[in-house]
This record gives structure tokens, C-alpha cells and sequence, in this order.
């Protein structure tokens, strides 16, 4: 813990008791600055600027170094902002979880209000960013994206499972908003993406559900795990794969790339139906889970590679 106690958000501290609380003694610039990025996730931060980049590029339509370097900033900075309003929301639950009790905020390292000024700071700036240098719709994704994600997911995390399903929305959103970027309107090809990291993002965090259970427990959380056993958990993660895989295999019918691609995703998508199966006998554990999550994590890089590889 650090030598001071946040100030309670309901008592809106005094702008000297803010600065003191900010920059409390013994604390430096350069640590309130680490903890301050940690807020914003970056390897979350950085995945989503990613996909957003890879939705640009397979929409062959070149916006120019000065708008693209507005499009992954303006990005980079809702994302952040999400983040941040999630780590101020969840910082107590934060605070019972083995996994996430030396965040800044349930650490008490930065003041819960510093934060949330943060989170407003970065958001306020964004969505102007992308409206004027790039267009109105790709804004509108984006506002769509961090109201879902701040306003919906967030709060639904402590009342029910279906938090997950609304939480993979706005993951699923930046890929669309680099195709729209790029082209100016909605398109198969664009949904395609969406697809790919919609369905993605389920199995991925039910495994983690899985084999952190107890943490989740601890935490108030109620994922599909704590409400209803590891055993539908894992059923759910097989048949969301099943639906995954068979999505990846559609950007040669929609002309994002050729059959190099086809080959490669039918390759790695066998892989990840192998690792999923055991979900469908409902022994599958924690081991087995953590095995899962990390697989899919490979089968993303390796099948964003693959389109880049072989895009049309």
C-alpha cells in the first residue's frame, strides 16, 4: 500500500487535496506515470489498436500517414478511456482478486479521483479526433464501442453471465472501424472481422473464467463459471470455437485473401477445435483451460498473420 488513503469519491477532494493525492511525498513523477499508463491496459490498448490497423490495411484503401496516425491515436485513447472507467468501476472487486489486487487502484497507489479524471481527459478528446479526421461513422463505432463497453459491460459483470456476450461487442468493434476508416461504409468484409474477434473473445475469456474460478468468486464477479459450473463453461467454449473456426474460413468467399490463407486458418482452426473438444465431455480443468487460453492466443496471431500474408 502507499502512505496515503484515496479520497472516498464521494467526497469530491479540494483541488490542493486532488494535486497532494496525485503526487503524494515520496512518490515520483516517473511511478505515477507508470501507474496512470497501467491504468489504460496497454496490452489491451496495443491488441485494439492492432485489429484496428488490420481492418485498414484489408480494406485497400490508404487514408495517409497524417489521418492513419489519427485513426490509431484517436483510438488508442477511447480505448484507454474504456479501460480506465473499468479499473475506477471494479476497483474494490478488483481488490478481493489475487489476480488484480496490485493494480494501482485497489493497491492504492493512485487516487480513485486522479483516475477518473483520467478516463475523462482521454475520451473527451477521441471521438472529435476520429470524427473530424476521419468520418462520422467510424466515430459513431467508436462512441458505440466505449458506451457498450463502460455503460453495459462493466456494471453487468456482478449481475450476470451474459456480460461476456455484450463485452465481446465493443472488443469486436475496431476492425470494423479500420474497414470504415478506410472505405466509409459497412460492408460483409467488415462484419467478417467483426466476426472473427466477436467469436474469438468467448472462449478466450471462458477459459480464463475456468481456470480462474476461485479469483472470479473472490471478486463478485458473476461469470458463467461461478454461476453455473466450469462443466457448461467448457461446453460453451467448444461450441463457440466450433462457430469460430467456421467463420475464419470465410475470407476467401468474401475476396480478403486466397487459398494460401484458406489452408492456413483450416490448419490452425483443426488445432483449436482439438484443444476445445474436451469442453464437450464436461471434465475438462484448469490445466486443461489455461492450455485453451493460451492457444488462443497463438490461433489469433498466427490467422492475422496468415491475412496480411495472403490478402488479396
Amino acid at each position: 500500500m502507499s502512505e496515503y488513503e484515496p479520497q472516498p469519491l464521494s467526497e469530491a477532494p479540494s483541488v490542493a487535496e486532488a494535486w497532494a493525492n496525485v503526487f503524494p511525498r515520496g512518490v515520483g513523477l516517473g511511478a505515477v506515470l507508470r501507474d496512470a499508463a497501467a491504468l489504460t491496459k496497454p496490452r489491451i490498448t496495443s491488441m485494439v489498436v492492432f485489429t484496428t490497423a488490420m481492418g485498414l490495411f484489408l480494406a485497400h484503401g490508404g487514408i495517409g500517414p497524417a489521418r492513419t496516425a489519427a485513426l490509431l491515436v484517436g483510438q488508442a485513447l477511447l480505448v484507454g478511456s474504456a479501460n480506465i472507467f473499468n479499473s475506477w468501476a471494479e476497483r474494490e472487486q478488483d481488490g478481493r482478486m489475487l489476480r488484480t489486487r496490485q493494480r494501482p487502484l485497489p493497491a492504492g497507489r493512485l487516487d480513485p479521483w486522479f483516475a477518473f479524471a483520467l478516463a475523462i481527459g482521454c475520451g473527451v478528446f477521441a471521438v472529435p479526433i476520429l470524427a473530424l479526421a476521419i468520418n462520422p461513422l467510424t466515430a459513431l463505432l467508436g462512441a458505440i464501442a466505449h458506451a457498450t463497453y463502460v455503460l453495459v459491460y462493466t456494471p453487468l459483470k456482478r449481475v450476470s453471465p451474459l456480460a461476456l456476450e455484450v463485452g465481446a461487442i465493443p472488443g469486436a468493434i475496431p476492425p470494423l472501424m479500420g474497414w470504415t476508416a478506410a472505405t466509409g461504409s459497412l460492408a460483409l468484409p467488415g462484419f467478417f472481422l467483426f466476426g472473427i474477434l466477436f467469436f474469438w473473445q468467448v472462449p478466450h475469456f471462458l477459459a480464463i473464467a475456468i481456470y480462474l474460478e476461485e479469483d472470479y468468486r473472490r471478486g463478485g464477479f458473476k461469470v458463467l463459471t461461478v454461476e453455473r459450473g466450469a462443466a457448461t463453461a467448457g461446453h460453451r467454449l467448444a461450441a463457440y470455437t466450433l462457430v469460430l473456426v467456421a467463420i475464419s474460413l470465410l475470407a476467401q468467399p468474401l475476396g480478403l485473401a486466397g487459398p494460401l490463407y484458406t489452408a492456413a486458418a483450416a490448419v490452425l482452426g483443426a488445432g483449436f477445435v482439438a484443444m476445445a473438444w474436451p469442453g464437450f465431455s464436461g471434465s475438462a480443468g484448469g490445466a486443461w483451460a489455461r492450455r485453451a487460453m493460451l492457444y488462443s492466443i497463438a490461433w489469433l496471431t498466427a490467422l492475422m498473420v496468415a491475412l496480411v500474408a495472403f490478402a488479396r
